[in-house]
């Protein structure tokens, strides 16, 4: 099982996948007390355990510009520790076909994700294994994303020359760093000019102060708009957002100003974003990620109904950043050792996209779970080492094709609550939520779905 990290159930490992190295396996422990705890410790602690190989320079790599298209395509993918880099051509290729046969998103962070440290010491750059993803990104007819995160230990208290994976993306640049992270992100940026989309940092990471018990917004701010300049200059056409925060909750608390059914959202996480609009330099969106499921009590009032916390927590923020694009970088829906098959999973997924389109999000990325070898790879896009499409691949593609950013929706209803259904023009989707066949009138039509089901019909003639 690939380890977790993040303070809500994910299957994600951020380390990287770097040439002549092995990668140190260390089960991560969920929390916001990991930040806390790592914050806490001295930074004499943070010492490198992998020794950087000093690369020759090469050439930043000639990437195809991004496809035309009419509109935002909003879908799309974060690339993970093991990735389409990590598979035969044969997979590779099969990738690229699933990828790009309707253009998506497709993102990546700098550091850690499978991608090795781009700085190990002050002004050697090593961009390999960054380089290799953005090809491919390119070759799939992505419009791409960079994600700033991480940075080199040097920035955090470490050695030059090497990197610590085993803590390296819970620390926090030093404030002292902070610009020298934004001269590396402008680097990143004159690598790769193909790219106009930064999300600043990843889930306040080292952010957290033990002191108060609260999100450093202060610190990440600061920081923050000190990247956001530097890429303006850049090149003012470039498109930054922040904060990118997790946002948790519980199921119920007297302190949120956020509340449903779903449970009640940790009030420290608002007041750390409400920090960020009223401080930043400027943005030209809003970034954060949820998980459906409370801490203590998991999914309520139910797997399905639970998601209506992504569209409360969307609309929220648009009303506070005076209703500036909402990205959501990541989203999660399944407990942990949930059970749940392929289709219930697919199922839950599809309804978390009805509900991020409904609530009018401008971009949400899948976070991939790959995995290295064969075999289970719940939620995959594709199946490890053998190839052949999964079904949240189709259902990223059918999203992606139907209903980008601004697309106009219909309204649509369906006889049985248990249906589901998001329509446009020329297009329904609809989602059995139940464990049994059911039958329903949907659009006019009588339709029958099988468990879980998600089906797909056209309208207006198509």
């Amino acid at each position: 099982m690939i380890p977790t990290d993040g303070r809500h159930a994910r299957r994600r490992s951020p380390w990287p996948i770097a040439l002549g190295a092995g990668i140190l396996a260390v089960a991560l422990v969920a929390g916001i007390m990991v930040y806390a705890s790592v914050q806490s410790k001295p930074r004499s602690a943070f010492t490198g355990s992998e020794v950087a190989t000093k690369v020759p320079t090469e050439p930043a790599p000639e990437l195809e510009q991004p496809p035309a298209l009419e509109s935002w395509p909003r879908w799309g993918v974060t690339h993970t520790q093991y990735s389409v880099t990590n598979e035969t051509q044969g997979v590779v290729e099969q990738a690229r076909g699933l990828f790009g046969r309707v253009p998506m998103l497709q993102n990546q962070h700098i550091m850690g994700w499978g991608v090795g440290n781009p700085e190990p010491s002050p002004g050697q750059y090593n961009f390999r294994d960054l380089d290799r993803r953005l090809k491919f990104m390119s070759s799939s007819r992505a419009v791409p994303v960079i994600t700033l995160c991480c940075a080199p230990d040097w920035m955090k208290g470490g050695q030059a020359g090497r990197t610590d994976w085993s803590k390296n993306h819970t620390v926090a640049p030093e404030p002292e760093h902070f610009d020298d992270f934004a001269k590396l992100a402008t680097r990143v940026a004159k690598q790769y000019p193909t790219v106009k989309h930064y999300m600043v940092w990843n889930e306040f990471k080292g952010f957290w102060d033990p002191a108060t018990n609260q999100w450093d917004a202060k610190g990440y701010t600061e920081m923050y708009n000190k990247v956001y300049t530097a890429l303006k200059k850049v090149n003012k056409n470039i498109q930054v957002g922040g904060p990118y925060l997790s946002i948790q909750s519980e199921s119920a608390s007297d302190e949120s100003e956020l509340s449903g059914p779903w449970g009640a959202v940790d009030q420290r996480a608002l007041d750390a974003i409400e920090y960020w609009i009223d401080n930043k330099q400027g943005a030209d969106f809003i970034v954060v990620d949820s998980a459906s499921m409370t801490n203590d009590k998991g999914n309520i009032p139910d797997d399905f109904g639970a998601l209506a916390k992504f569209s409360a927590i969307t609309t929220w923020l648009r009303q506070k950043s005076d209703d500036l694009p909402v990205w959501w970088a990541e989203w999660y829906v399944e407990p942990e050792n949930s059970g749940w098959t392929e289709e219930k999973r697919t199922a839950v997924q599809a309804v978390a996209l009805m509900e991020l389109a409904k609530s009018g999000v401008t971009t949400a990325l899948y976070w991939n779970p790959q995995k290295k070898d064969k075999g289970d790879c719940a939620g995959c896009l594709w199946s490890p080492k053998v190839g052949g499409e999964m079904p949240m691949a189709g259902l990223l593609s059918g999203f992606t094709k139907w209903f980008p950013s601004g697309a106009r929706l219909a309204e649509v209803q369906s006889s049985d609550q248990r249906v589901r259904v998001l329509a446009q023009d020329r297009q329904i989707v609809m989602v059995n939520t139940s464990d049994q066949d059911v039958t329903a009138t949907v659009d006019g039509r009588q339709i029958s779905l099988a468990p879980y089901e998600i089906k797909w019909s056209g309208r207006g003639g198509e």
